[in-house]
C-alpha cells in the first residue's frame, strides 16, 4: 500500500486521480480548500491549502500529487507555493507528481511550447505560470527531488466530459494527437494514467503527456 497525498483532490483532475488511486487499495489523503460533494470511502479529507504547514501535511506520504491550477486566488502565487512543496518533498524523500497543462507541450520536436505561442488570452497567464514551474523543475529543482510533470491532452476538463475507456497513451513533451488530429483524454483515463505512474515509480525527473 502506498501513502499518497493529493493537493487539490476535489478538483476535476485531482478527484479522478484520487478515485483511481484509492481503488487500488492505496491510502489517499486529500488536501483541499473545499469539501468533496461525494466523499470516497477510505479516503481522508483535510480542508486546507498549500502554505507554511505543507511539510506537516505530507509527513508520512510516499507520493504527493499537486493537482492545483493557477486560477482565482492561486493566480500568480502557485509557482512559489509549488517550489516550497518541492523543497519539503525533497527534504522528506517524497516523490512529487505535478499535474500541469497542455500548454507545456510542443506541437513537434524542438518546436516552441504552446505556452510560448499564440494562445487565447484567457488561458495565457495560466499556461505560462504552469510552464514556468515545469522549467524550474527541469533546471533548478533540488537534485534529490524525485519529480514527474504530467500534461493532459488538449481536450481535458469538466467542460469536455467523456467516458472511461480504460486506455490511454503515454508520451513525452510532444503533444499526442489521434488519426483525426484530436488531442483528448477523459478524466477517468487521465486518473488511470497517473495512478499507473504512482504504482510503477517510472518517469522520474521527466515531463510526460497523456492522451488517446
Amino acid at each position: 500500500m502506498t501513502n499518497v497525498t493529493v493537493f487539490g483532490g476535489t478538483g476535476y483532475a485531482g478527484a479522478n486521480i484520487t478515485a483511481q488511486t484509492a481503488a487500488r487499495g492505496n491510502h489517499v489523503t486529500v488536501v483541499s480548500r473545499t469539501a468533496p460533494a461525494q466523499p470516497l470511502e477510505g479516503v481522508t479529507y483535510i480542508q486546507g491549502s498549500l502554505g507554511p504547514d505543507t511539510a506537516q501535511a505530507i509527513a508520512g506520504a510516499d507520493v504527493v500529487v499537486a493537482a492545483l491550477s493557477p486560477r482565482g486566488d492561486n493566480a500568480g502565487r502557485l509557482g512559489a507555493a509549488y517550489r516550497q512543496l518541492a523543497a519539503d518533498a525533497a527534504a522528506q524523500g517524497v516523490r512529487l507528481i505535478v499535474i500541469g497543462g497542455f500548454g507545456s507541450l510542443r506541437p513537434a520536436p524542438d518546436a516552441p511550447r504552446f505556452a510560448d505561442g499564440d494562445i487565447p488570452a484567457e488561458f495565457a497567464a495560466e499556461a505560462k505560470e504552469m510552464d514556468g514551474f515545469r522549467e524550474w523543475l527541469s533546471t533548478d529543482a533540488p537534485a534529490d527531488l524525485s519529480w514527474t510533470f504530467v500534461s493532459p491532452a488538449g481536450e481535458f476538463g469538466s467542460y469536455a466530459p467523456s467516458e472511461a475507456t480504460g486506455t490511454y497513451r503515454l508520451g513525452g513533451e510532444v503533444a499526442l494527437f489521434d488519426e483525426n488530429g484530436k488531442s483528448a483524454i477523459s478524466g477517468a483515463d487521465f486518473g488511470l494514467a497517473v495512478a499507473d505512474l504512482i504504482d510503477s515509480g517510472e518517469h522520474v525527473r521527466e515531463h510526460v503527456s497523456v492522451a488517446y
